[in-house]
This record gives C-alpha cells, structure tokens and sequence, in this order.
C-alpha cells in the first residue's frame, strides 16, 4: 500500500521559532513617558514676556498655529501660561479692549507642569482632571517643551497600532 504524504504540522517546527517570535520580546513593556512624545517635537518653546499685549501673544498663537504659550521672564524662569481658552474669557468679559490689555493680566499663574520622566498616562490623567490641554516640561533651567493632550493621544494611537501589528506577526508567524 502506498503512503500518502502529510504535511508539516506546527509541531514538527518546534523549537525552531526566531526570537522575532518570543512574546516577550515583541510585546513592549517599557511605560512611555513625556520625552518621547518630545523625541517627536521640534523642541522649540515658543513663549511670550508677562508685559507683552494680548495683541501680540494673538499675533505668535496665529503665525505659529499653537494654541499656547510659555509666559516666562527675562531669565527664562516660568511665569505662567497664556492659552486661547484665557483670551477668550477676556475677550468675553471685554469686548474690543481686550488686545492691548497685559499677558500678565490674563494668564494662568497656576501652571500644572511635567518633567521628561513622567509617564504619559499620569499627564493625560492630570490634563483631563483639570480640564486643560497643554502642559509646560520643565528642565533644569526652566521650560524645555510644551505638550498637549493632541500629542499625547496621537503617541498612545501610534504605540496602540504598533502593538497591533507586532500582535498580528505573532498570531500569523
């Protein structure tokens, strides 16, 4: 009688599996944090003096299509932080005198802030809690980097379709 040919199963492959394969090496574990969504920006601090006109912090938000800025003094220390939301209650509150009013005036002086070091879920949380979109990174020295919860969502989007595909190579070999 003839012997009829069989396929190779998955368990004659045994053991021959490449690390790309191990799940423990294809399923990231490391916690992402602040810098790298920064890794990702220009790194450009676009900020404003605490004496400039509303006018002219109008005029950066415009030209550079950002919706925040870094209020800092002449040493470049934190001062506060002027976003769209903060000019439009003053406009609101003063209709037609609110561009040469103060910075100073207007900003936020309570300014939530994060390190490079802390993890993007507990930014988020804490952007979320109080209702704010953009978050200034300190340094050493003083503010090194603005981010939002736009850049924040779009990293863990980015991780989430990246964990996706790894999955997929896994499932399919």
């Amino acid at each position: 009688m003839p012997t009829s040919y069989q396929a190779p199963m998955r368990k004659d492959r045994k053991g021959s599996q490449s690390q790309s394969q191990d799940p423990s090496s294809n399923l990231k574990t490391k916690t992402a944090v602040v810098g790298d969504v920064l890794k990702n920006k220009d790194g450009d601090v676009i900020s404003i003096r605490p004496g400039e006109t509303l006018g002219r912090a109008v005029e950066i938000l415009r030209d550079k299509r950002i919706g925040a800025l870094v209020v800092t003094d002449s040493t470049g220390a934190l001062c506060g932080i002027l976003s769209e939301r903060d000019i439009v209650r003053k406009l609101a509150d003063a209709p037609g005198q609110t561009l040469p009013q103060l910075v100073e005036d207007v900003m936020t002086k309570e300014v939530q802030t994060c390190s490079t070091d802390d993890p993007l879920v507990s930014v988020l949380k804490r952007m979320s809690d109080g209702r704010f979109r953009h978050m200034p990174v300190m340094g050493e020295v003083g503010p090194i980097g603005m981010v939002t919860i736009g850049d924040v969502i779009t990293h863990r989007l980015n991780e989430v379709e990246h964990e996706a595909l790894q999955l997929k190579q896994l499932i399919v070999g």
